[in-house]
């Protein structure tokens, strides 16, 4: 399966970079899906808003606050969400939203969108940054430890 479009503005300030959905994304047809993910939840309480519930209320959060977001890989084999397990990827051509962009910065979440990024794509020319992810799978970092490192977007989109 293909990837999500990545959700911009003409305005967005910063672009947070995802590996590839994941089945429960796909199934609920929008980034980040899985209900045990903290992106959504987390997002919301750094930006001082209530937490979105549907599609149409993600994309309206992410726009009112300049925040563009997407996948390093368009496409790959995978064993559900293992990224583990991702063989034959196709990357997304990235750095032209980015250079044709306000985008100030980038933000990984997690290591695999960075390893991705760094193996499969060009260099980026604005500060990027490596994000704890907001997976389940990351259970080490609890939802306080997540927004103390991811109020670093703070800093371009406020």
């Amino acid at each position: 399966m293909k990837c999500f479009a990545p959700v911009r503005t003409d305005s967005s300030k910063i672009l947070i970079l995802g590996s590839y959905p994941s089945p429960l994304s796909f199934e609920s047809g929008f980034y980040y899906g899985h209900p045990r993910n903290r992106f959504w939840p987390m997002l919301a309480e750094l930006l001082g808003e209530a937490r979105p519930e549907s599609v149409e209320e993600k994309i309206a959060l992410l726009k009112r606050h300049d925040i563009a977001i997407w996948d390093v890989l368009d496409s790959c084999e995978i064993k559900g969400a293992a990224d583990a397990s991702i063989r034959n990827p196709v990357v997304n051509d990235v750095l032209p939203l980015v250079e044709n962009s306000h985008i100030q910065a980038v933000f990984f979440n997690g290591a695999k969108s960075e390893e991705l990024y760094k193996r499969y794509c060009p260099p980026l020319p604005v500060p990027s940054f490596r994000m704890p992810s907001t997976s389940p799978a990351n259970a080490a970092w609890n939802m306080e430890r997540l927004k103390g490192q991811w109020k670093k977007i703070l800093e371009y989109v406020k």
